[in-house]
């Protein structure tokens, strides 16, 4: 079952990609999208769709499990906005539109973490577009101020990920 959320990325990436057409079929669900026509969205099981468009409000529930990231990126709100507008830090930023995931699988540690200590030519997450993951290089040496983005989020071509103190 796809949730709201899934299509929209799914849309964002067909529309960036070279592709004119994406079908993808899950259990009773069906999604086809066109590119150069009319952009359709078939389902099998209607009924279904129509309880997954109500809870769609709720998905941060759905995320729960992966609270030990949300709480961090939420304590520090306040002094985000200040560090983000310091213009003494590097900014890593995305790319390409994809998919941001700070460790190379589920099971893994994250590539990094605020406040470890990068290199040039550390990677620092991965960004999948159209199931190609692309490592993400630090390019600068430094340390990890603040992680942006949260694991599993859609990212934009040139969207800050990470802010960097400079050595």
């Amino acid at each position: 079952m796809l949730k709201i959320q899934e299509i929209r990325e799914i849309i964002k990436l067909v529309d960036s990609s070279s592709i004119d057409e994406f079908v993808f079929e899950a259990d009773d669900t069906k999604v086809k999208l066109k590119k150069n026509g009319a952009t359709t969205v078939v389902t099998d099981a209607p009924a279904q769709v129509i309880k997954a468009v109500t809870p769609a409000p709720a998905a941060p529930v759905v995320e729960a499990p992966k609270a030990p990231a949300a709480p961090v990126a939420e304590k520090p709100a306040a002094p985000k906005a200040e560090v983000a507008n310091d213009a003494s830090l590097h900014k890593i930023v995305s790319p390409m539109v994809g998919t941001f995931y700070k460790a190379p699988n589920p099971e893994s540690p994250a590539f990094v973490q605020t406040g470890d200590k990068v290199g040039e030519e550390t990677v620092v997450c991965i960004v999948e577009a159209m199931k190609l993951f692309n490592e993400i290089e630090a390019e600068v040496k430094g340390e990890i101020v603040e992680i942006l983005v949260n694991d599993g989020e859609l990212v934009e071509y040139g969207q800050p990920l990470f802010l960097v103190k400079e050595d």
